[in-house]
C-alpha cells in the first residue's frame, strides 16, 4: 500500500525563493487586492489572474468572499476584481442544485453586489463580466442585488455614466431587473427618460470634451465652477497644460484637494507634468495630513527589485505617465513617511541602501535613484539590518513584491509588517513573527494603526 503520509511540497516565488503554503483564504486575499484584473504583471499573465481568483472561490466561504469584495471596493478603491470576485462566487453559486435550501447564501450575495456597486457603469460592467463566457439569465440575487444598487443613483450620475456605445446600457440593467422606482426622489419620470433616451447629458469634463468644444476653455469653465474632482484633476494634468489653460487657476485645484486618490497617482501625474511636481506634491501632503501618527521607531524597508520597476501593466515603459511598482511602493513609503514618528528607510535589492530621511518627491528619487534594480534577497537585507542600528526598533514595514530568491528572515521587532503589493500566486511573507498585509492605499496604513491599538 502507497504512504499517505507524503513529505509536503514545496512551493517557491518566480525567482525559485522557497516560499510558504497559505489557505485557499489567505491565496484568494493576495491575490484579489493587489489586482488590476486582467493587466499583465512581470511573472504573470492577467488571464492567468483571473482564472485563479475563479479557481479559488469554490474553496471559501461565501461570507469571506462577500467580505474581501467588499473590502477591495470600499477600502482598497479597486473596481474590476471585486466585480469579477462577486461573479465568480455567484456563478459558483449558482451550480448548486440544493442553494434553495439555504437563502441566506443568496442573500449575502445580493447584499454584496449592492454594496460594491458604487457608480452606475459598474452595474454594466458586472453584467459584461457576467456574461463574459455566454450570454445566461440572471441568478435571482443577481437582480435584485442591481435592482438595490439602481435605486441609489441620481439623475446626475446616470446621465454621467449613461454610455450608448455599449454593448450592455444601464436602460438594459433597469427592463433586466426591474427596480422599483420611488416616486418621492422623482424617479418613475427619472427612469422613464433613461428608457426614452431623452436623459439630459450632464455638464462633465468627459461630455464637454467629447462634443468638440475647445479644451482650454472647457476646462477653464469646469475648474472654476468646481466642477472638476481632485482624481479627474490629477488624470488630465497633461490635457490641461497642453492645451494652454491657466497655470495658477490648476495650482489654485490642486491645493484644494484630491480625494480618493490612491498615493501612487500623485507620482504618476508629477512625471506628466514635473512642471507642477510642487503643487502636486502639497496636494498629496494635504491628503495625508490627517494619518494619526504612529508613534515610536520605525523602520521602513523597500523594495527595488528589477520586478518592481516592471509596470503595472507587465510591460517595462518609458513613457512619463507610465507607473510601476516601486512607484506604488514609494507612494506608501512617503505616506508611512509622515505617518511615523521616527523613522528609518531602507531599499534592498541585491544589496541593501539606508538612506537620508526625506519627504514627499525627494524620498521618492532617493528611493527610486539608491541602487540598480536587478535581484531580490529579502532574506539576506533583513539579517544585515538586524545587526545595526535597526536591531531595537519599535517596528519594521516592508514594503515588496514578496519574490524573494533568498526567502525571509525571522522578525524580530514588536511588530513587524509585509506590505505586499503584487498579486502573485505564491510569496514569502507568512514567516515566524510577520504580520502579513496586501494593498496599496492608505488603508494599509489604517490597518496597521488598528492591530497595534487592540493589541495594547
Amino acid at each position: 500500500m502507497a504512504k499517505t503520509n507524503q513529505p509536503v511540497e514545496k512551493v517557491h516565488t518566480h525567482t525559485g525563493g522557497q516560499a510558504s503554503h497559505v489557505s485557499a483564504h489567505e491565496e484568494l486575499r493576495r491575490t484579489v487586492l493587489t489586482c488590476l484584473l486582467w493587466e499583465n504583471t512581470f511573472y504573470e499573465g492577467g488571464d492567468s489572474i483571473a482564472k485563479r481568483i475563479a479557481a479559488l472561490i469554490p474553496k471559501c466561504e461565501t461570507k469571506f468572499v462577500c467580505a474581501l469584495a467588499i473590502e477591495a471596493r470600499s477600502r482598497m478603491q479597486l473596481r474590476h476584481a471585486p466585480l469579477w470576485l462577486m461573479r465568480c462566487a455567484i456563478q459558483e453559486y449558482s451550480k448548486n442544485p440544493n442553494r434553495h435550501k439555504n437563502p441566506k447564501t443568496g442573500s449575502q450575495l445580493r447584499e454584496a453586489l449592492a454594496e460594491i456597486i458604487q457608480r452606475p457603469d459598474e452595474m454594466t460592467e458586472f453584467l459584461s463580466l457576467y456574461w463574459k463566457d455566454k450570454r445566461q439569465p440572471l441568478a435571482a440575487c443577481v437582480k435584485k442585488g442591481l435592482a438595490d444598487a439602481f435605486g441609489r443613483f441620481n439623475a446626475y450620475s446616470l446621465a454621467k455614466y449613461n454610455q450608448m456605445d455599449k454593448a450592455v446600457k444601464l436602460r438594459d440593467v433597469l427592463f433586466l431587473t426591474h427596480p422599483k422606482p420611488d416616486g418621492q426622489k422623482g424617479q418613475p419620470e427619472l427612469w422613464k427618460k433613461l428608457v426614452d433616451k431623452t436623459l439630459e447629458s450632464p455638464d462633465t469634463w468627459e461630455v464637454a470634451l467629447s462634443s468638440g468644444v475647445d479644451k482650454c476653455a472647457t476646462f477653464t469653465r469646469l475648474l472654476k465652477d468646481g466642477k472638476l474632482g481632485g482624481l479627474a484633476t490629477l488624470r488630465n494634468l497633461r490635457n490641461m497644460v497642453e492645451s494652454g489653460v491657466d497655470e495658477d487657476l490648476i495650482r489654485e485645484r490642486l491645493k484644494a484637494g484630491c480625494e480618493r486618490a490612491l498615493p501612487f497617482r500623485f507620482i504618476t501625474a508629477a512625471k506628466v507634468v514635473p512642471q507642477l511636481e510642487d503643487a502636486i506634491e502639497s496636494a498629496m501632503f494635504a491628503a495625508a495630513k490627517d494619518l494619526e501618527k504612529l508613534f515610536g521607531s520605525t523602520g521602513l524597508l523597500i523594495d527595488v527589485s528589477g520586478s518592481m520597476v516592471c509596470g503595472l501593466h507587465g510591460e517595462y515603459g518609458t513613457r512619463n505617465d507610465y507607473t510601476n511598482r516601486i512607484d506604488v511602493a514609494t507612494g506608501l513609503a512617503i505616506l508611512v513617511r509622515e505617518k511615523c514618528e521616527k523613522v528609518k528607510i531602507a531599499t534592498f535589492s541585491t544589496r541593501v541602501v539606508e538612506l537620508p530621511i526625506r519627504r514627499g518627491f525627494a524620498l521618492r528619487d532617493a528611493i527610486t535613484n539608491s541602487q540598480e534594480h536587478r535581484d531580490t534577497f529579502l532574506k539576506g537585507a533583513l539579517e544585515l539590518l538586524r545587526s545595526s542600528s535597526w536591531q531595537n526598533l519599535d517596528r519594521i514595514i516592508v514594503i515588496t513584491d514578496e519574490q524573494s530568491q533568498d526567502g525571509c528572515a525571522t522578525a524580530w521587532t514588536p511588530n513587524s509588517y509585509i506590505v505586499n503589493v503584487a498579486s502573485y500566486v505564491q510569496g514569502v511573507g507568512y514567516e515566524k513573527g510577520w504580520t502579513h498585509i496586501n494593498g496599496w492605499s492608505e488603508r494599509v496604513l489604517d490597518y496597521i494603526q488598528f492591530l497595534e491599538e487592540t493589541k495594547g
